[in-house]
């Protein structure tokens, strides 16, 4: 793995404490590579291939038995009905470490089902695309690049190979990301309702949250506007960060601002 990613300690330490461990994070930002160059030893199976996929939620216990623990799974959020069978493989040697190691690209699926079945069962991290440090662990000088790194941003593949084209790339992540996880997550009767609006919010990066003058420029409600930020939330494509206040209820009220994860990303939007 060419760069250093600050996660992997914290990743071993709590792969010898808990049953299973769950890395959840943007697409391709780095997470299958990470924990297959971090845990060698464990089997590896994608449910991005549509036939495990179906393996997994339709035969749980044969998925289990085709693929034994120690096994990493990529994508887990593909087979929802696969949880509970995790957790009774789990309970039956619950003090075994480091069984199970899971990847979702889909924060708001895994949680759920995480709070469902593997509760107290497993650690949960988060990835974020590489940092200007992580950059600079591979080789790249990172001190006099400030301004191609805010323009590349930080998805692995754009450093990995320096001649990728930024538009090419970024042109075929948000088509990827629109096609996957948003109609996989949001009943939309326009998809280039979806785009504009994330466009939109593209222009509002550091700044304070309208929703009501996105609402009104995309032309669908206030309410959608909360509901799609909360599906940019749960892929891991925004944050909002909420204001302090010593009083905690000037927190709740006032408005966030809106950041999105990759400086890359929204440079491009």
């Amino acid at each position: 793995m060419r760069f250093h990613r600050h996660i992997s300690a914290s990743l071993g330490e709590a792969a010898g404490h808990f049953p299973a461990l769950i890395l959840t994070g943007a697409r391709q930002s780095g997470k299958t590579t990470l924990l297959r160059h971090a845990f060698p030893q464990h089997r590896y199976v994608s449910l991005d291939l549509p036939s495990a996929a179906e393996l997994a939620e339709r035969r749980p216990a044969d998925f289990l038995a085709t693929f034994p623990p120690p096994l990493l799974i990529d994508e887990v959020q593909y087979a929802p009905g696969l949880f509970r069978h995790l957790k009774v493989a789990i309970d039956a040697d619950r003090h075994r470490a480091g069984q199970f190691v899971l990847t979702g690209s889909q924060k708001f699926t895994l949680m759920r089902a995480v709070a469902d079945s593997l509760a107290g069962r497993c650690a949960i991290f988060e990835l974020e695309t590489l940092s200007a440090a992580e950059l600079q662990s591979g080789g790249l000088p990172m001190a006099d690049q400030l301004p191609r790194l805010l323009i590349r941003g930080g998805f692995p593949e754009l450093w990995r190979d320096e001649s990728t084209d930024v538009t090419t790339f970024f042109s075929s992540y948000l088509a990827t990301y629109i096609e996957r996880d948003v109609r996989q997550l949001l009943n939309i009767v326009s998809l280039r309702d979806f785009e504009r609006f994330l466009r939109l919010c593209a222009t509002y990066n550091g700044q304070l949250l309208n929703k009501a003058q996105i609402a009104q420029a995309v032309g669908i409600s206030a309410k959608t506007v909360a509901h799609w930020l909360s599906v940019l939330e749960a892929c891991n494509q925004i944050v909002l960060l909420e204001p302090y206040f010593a009083n905690v209820g000037k927190r709740i009220v006032k408005t966030p601002k809106l950041y999105f994860c990759d400086s890359g990303f929204v440079a491009y939007l």
